[in-house]
């Protein structure tokens, strides 16, 4: 298992009690999302779907790499990394 700081959007802090970064463990980003819901109930529900997918404006990266780039919630971790949850932004006129 390798040690992953998930970075938290301030959205979804309320789950975390404020704070900005969780630290897990997991060896494929799934598994730390997983984590992080265990640690903080309620908290994957703003970030997958109930068939576990990816939300769809949500994107996760795994340092600074979108994982839809490269095996989505399987991607496995090497090595102590950051995992960010960014919620998309929508604007423009």
């Amino acid at each position: 298992m390798s040690d992953v700081t998930i970075r938290v959007p301030t959205p979804l802090r309320s789950f975390t009690g404020g704070a900005d970064e969780v630290a897990v463990q997991g060896e494929t980003v799934g598994e730390a999302l997983e984590a992080l819901g265990t640690l903080h109930a309620g908290i994957l529900e703003y970030v997958l779907e109930s068939d576990r997918d990816i939300r769809r404006f949500v994107n996760i990266y795994l340092g600074d790499r979108n994982i839809s780039a490269l095996g989505g919630l399987d991607t496995p971790i090497d090595e102590a990394v950051v995992i960010s949850i960014v919620p998309a932004v929508a604007g423009g006129r």
